[in-house]
């Protein structure tokens, strides 16, 4: 029997009279609202959202309201606000919204997330997101708000929301329902390993994935049933990792254990802890209380801790005085996965450039401005001190180069060039955070006129991006006004902007030669026989005399989603093209986009894993890469055989554009030309 069962049957007509009332009021605001110009929606909109909240917190009043989704966003109720994009929506956000005292951003926060439950279930065919991105996204946004669906609303919920409080869980029981249950926790588990074999630097929503599975498990009032297999790793790697901390015992009991260990129960934690943080990229708050222990003990053990291999121990023999002053100035309980970065940037090796190991010198003990100061604290809080949280952004970017994410802002050229940087050029990304963080300017060239970052006018991003890593906060800001004003400085020049401005941007390894397929003037395609050729010639082993690419260079992608639709243009890095493990030529780059795992249509689907990527590595076959693609960068002194590419392959590439973004990009022309005219 059922709760609705239990219901008596004098009481649910008049519950149902209830709800069509207030439907019937809410369609009408509906209406209204549709009918309004876009200037006067605002004045229509409460009267929506008021009548919105009323019905969800009826029984069945999600399921009307997702049967509305389509006439609610199309009315305009998320005109101008950050979900009228839903495609950079970004589930980690969502608790702060479901928790706001403010009804408004609780309802149309829950209307967001009835429209994408409409898009999963293939009710609302929308323009912008696809079934498999609108699944996905609710995925995680159940995962993280696990609490909304076993537990009843808090005195703090009761206290600042009221009655709001039971809204989401209304809500949550919805999308539960439809979704169903038992999938939550697997494919939560799924999903938590798919973004962590891409080594992301920002870690803290995967962590909240993982503490919810943790409550979860050591709830009795919750039956997991047969799911949640395969999720003890998970946990086990942030709060249990070793036998000394197997029950959790809390950092101040574990300092005392530590305390009292002999050698080879230390060298038992520290092989514990270094095989939990390779294996998952995750980092435990104990890890760091052992870290510091072994300061004092030996180095010998604090390289098993870390995991290291045989390069990573001699450079922190070579470096011994600057990685521990790197751990007891940036390796806190509170900024574990600076651990994580210091293992990976010695196992790089980037110590002996002569001048990174003075730049990080310089690091330790740089004065921050009071705005970078501010921004670190705003962004990630006060439970360590800027200068540390910021250390740990630096060590995780120089240990995990192709793990930075632009966040949800459209500034993925800066993101690339930071990525770039530190993987091509750590010191000239050092310099670069010094400029910003400590005299809150960044100056850089562009066709040998200085640009300074406080003088240029506004960047791409409308207001200032905060749900980026340490680094990137400070920086990213800088870059995207020095980006925008070298765009603007290109304002009249025949052609794509990008021809001049990325080289001065990137750094002079990007290649002087420039290749696009689309008219800047009209849109359509151009030439694009031509392009694919140079393309070949410039970056396929079999036709560049088996060169392989040796710096990273820039380049733009034409994004689709899974229906092969066109989204927008895009700023990736080129890394290498090679055979895989099967054999087959592969394009393998990085992509800014926080998750590289996409479906782009046709049958093209974006690797991370399994295809011979490294860790923040996306890859593609070669021809389907070479369809995404519309502007590359090439050196002109180094061009491959241009005759010895088939018609035969550059046609598969060219059926591949014609059927996504190049379908109506199509010149009249070739359009004629195709039909035999």
């Amino acid at each position: 029997m059922t709760p609705r069962d239990l219901i008596s049957s004098n009481d649910v007509p008049a519950a149902n009279n209830k709800l069509s009332g207030l439907l019937k009021k809410l369609d009408e605001a509906i209406s209204l609202l549709n009918e309004a110009r876009d200037f006067d929606k605002a004045g229509k909109l409460p009267a929506v959202l008021d009548n919105a909240r009323r019905v969800m917190l009826q029984e069945d009043g999600c399921e009307a309201i997702e049967q509305r989704a389509r006439s609610l966003e199309e009315a305009g109720v998320f005109l101008g606000s950050d979900w009228a994009t839903p495609q950079y929506l970004v589930p980690s956000l969502t608790p702060h919204a479901l928790k706001s005292p403010d009804p408004n951003t609780v309802v149309i926060e829950a209307l967001s997330e009835l429209r994408l439950l409409a898009v999963a279930k293939g009710v609302y065919l929308h323009p912008q997101v696809s079934m498999e991105q609108a699944h996905n996204y609710l995925t995680q946004v159940m995962a993280i708000n696990l609490w909304l669906l076993f537990g009843t609303p808090t005195e703090a919920e009761r206290e600042t929301q009221g009655p709001l409080a039971q809204l989401p869980r209304n809500l949550f029981s919805r999308l539960a329902e439809r979704i169903g249950y038992e999938h939550i926790i697997d494919r939560l588990i799924e999903e938590i390993w798919r973004i962590i074999e891409q080594r992301p630097i920002q870690v803290e929503p995967v962590k909240q994935m993982v503490t919810q599975i943790a409550i979860c498990q050591a709830n009795p009032d919750i039956d997991l049933g047969s799911s949640g297999q395969g999720a003890d790793r998970l946990v086990s790697s942030l709060f249990a990792p070793t036998r000394a901390s197997r029950e959790d015992p809390g950092l101040e009991l574990y300092r005392e254990r530590l305390s009292s260990m002999d050698a080879a129960a230390l060298q038992g934690e520290a092989t514990g802890f270094a095989r939990a943080m390779h294996d998952t990229g995750l980092v435990s708050a104990y890890h760091p209380v052992l870290l510091r222990h072994l300061l004092d003990h030996s180095d010998h053990l604090l390289a098993e801790a870390l995991g290291l291999s045989s390069t990573g121990r001699d450079c922190l023999l070579c470096y011994r005085e600057l990685v521990h002053a790197l751990i007891r100035g940036g390796v806190y309980p509170s900024t574990p996965q600076a651990a994580y970065g210091l293992a990976l940037t010695l196992e790089r090796g980037i110590f002996y450039q002569p001048p990174v190991a003075p730049a990080m010198w310089r690091q330790l003990g740089m004065p921050l401005s009071e705005w970078s100061q501010a921004c670190l604290n705003m962004a990630f809080g006060e439970t360590v001190s800027p200068r540390a949280r910021l250390l740990e952004g630096v060590l995780c970017m120089l240990g995990l180069p192709l793990g930075v994410g632009q966040g949800n802002n459209p500034t993925c050229q800066s993101a690339r060039a930071l990525s770039m940087w530190a993987y091509n050029d750590p010191d000239y990304l050092l310099q670069m955070v010094a400029w910003a963080a400590r005299d809150d300017d960044i100056i850089i060239h562009f066709e040998g006129m200085p640009l300074s970052s406080m003088a240029s006018l506004s960047g791409v991003a409308q207001s200032l991006p905060m749900d980026l890593d340490p680094v990137s906060l400070i920086v990213v800001p800088h870059l995207d006004r020095i980006y925008a004003e070298m765009i603007r400085r290109c304002i009249g020049r025949q052609g794509d902007p990008h021809r001049w401005v990325n080289p001065e941007f990137h750094g002079w390894w990007a290649g002087r030669g420039f290749r696009i397929n689309v008219d800047v003037a009209t849109g359509k395609l151009h030439e694009v026989d031509d392009f694919l050729r140079h393309f070949y010639a410039s970056y396929h082993p079999f036709y560049n005399g088996n060169q392989p690419l040796i710096h990273p260079q820039p380049a733009g992608i034409a994004v689709t989603d899974s229906a092969a639709r066109f989204i927008g243009w895009h700023a990736i890095t080129i890394l290498r093209a090679t055979l895989d493990p099967n054999d087959e030529m592969r394009v393998y780059f990085f992509n800014p986009n926080n998750d590289s795992g996409q479906d782009w249509g046709d049958g093209i689907k974006v690797s991370t894993a399994d295809s011979g990527e490294r860790f923040g590595e996306s890859s593609l076959p070669f021809e389907q890469f070479a369809s995404r693609l519309y502007i590359y960068h090439y050196d002109p002194l180094e061009r491959g055989e241009l005759a010895k590419i088939t018609q035969e392959e550059l046609g598969r590439v060219i059926g591949y554009i014609h059927r996504s973004w190049g379908g109506d990009r199509i010149p009249t022309v070739d359009m004629q030309a195709d039909e035999g005219v």
